[in-house]
């Protein structure tokens, strides 16, 4: 059985100043959101459009808004709006941890939108355009998890070679995070990078993301303790997997419209 490291939070401090670990996975992953972005604008179908460097230092900050903003949010309204509605000064703490992916995803949307608008560029061509850059951030706030111990896993075989010891957890756990940054995020980044390395239906790529990743949370959620669950006829799904949901059915369609949409026009 493997043990949690358990490492201080505090990555270093700066006279007064704390910097945390999860703070700086935030920063690794809107760094990789630059590095990558500055890949993918050199890909001929991405050129095509238009896209600069301006383009994505600019839109950075509006994704960084939607990020902060909309996860911290949907973690308060998603998972514990009863906590923080008793304690409403902890919903600034946000280096504790507490970041909600659905809130954030919210956020990125209605800021890319935004940021769409002021520069005139179709809205699909910017969803699709980050849609591989998102991932790998996705990967690295699940390692600030990690870092926390935070989002333990479901009680794990005694037997099975890397479960986990978890902080304050007597049994063997499943390390839902690392699960979750592999398969949720790693994995989701090869293939969305593989697919939209050559030019795609409008919003096609976009789609992906959002239906491989609702089918890859609700996937990993089962090995994740649920913040809370709902049972209807019979079947209890966690609250990730309820939200899961309609991003896989959405996904699909969007998808699915993407290419027929391509195939009805004159060629």
């Amino acid at each position: 059985m493997l043990i949690h490291p358990n490492p201080d939070p505090v990555a270093f401090t700066l006279g007064p100043l704390s910097v945390h670990w999860y703070g700086l996975m935030y920063l690794v992953a809107f760094a990789q959101f630059i590095l990558l972005g500055r890949v993918r604008i050199r890909q001929p179908h991405i050129a095509a459009q238009g896209w600069t460097k301006e383009h994505i230092d600019d839109m950075l900050f509006y994704g960084v808004l939607g990020v902060i903003l909309g996860g911290r949010l949907g973690e308060v309204f998603f998972y514990g709006f009863s906590y923080y509605m008793s304690h409403p000064l902890e919903i600034f703490a946000v280096w504790k941890g507490g970041m909600s992916f659905h809130g954030g995803f919210i956020g990125v949307l209605i800021a890319m939108s935004l940021w769409a608008r002021k520069v005139k560029m179709h809205l699909a061509d910017v969803y699709d355009f980050i849609a591989p850059l998102v991932p790998l951030g996705y990967a690295a706030g699940r390692l600030g998890n990690f870092i926390n111990h935070e989002l333990p896993g479901r009680i794990a075989p005694a037997d099975l070679p890397w479960a986990m010891q978890w902080p304050g957890i007597a049994v063997p756990v499943h390390p839902s995070p690392i699960y979750q940054a592999l398969v949720d995020g790693v994995l989701l980044f090869v293939i969305l990078w593989l697919y939209a390395r050559k030019a795609r239906p409008r919003l096609a790529v976009g789609g992906l993301f959002v239906a491989l990743y609702g089918c890859a949370r609700f996937a990993t959620e089962y090995f994740r303790t649920p913040d809370y669950e709902v049972s209807a006829a019979g079947i209890t799904i966690s609250a990730g997997q309820m939200l899961s949901l309609p991003m896989i059915l959405a996904g699909a369609v969007i998808v699915l419209f993407a290419y027929r949409k391509r195939n009805r026009q004159p060629s």
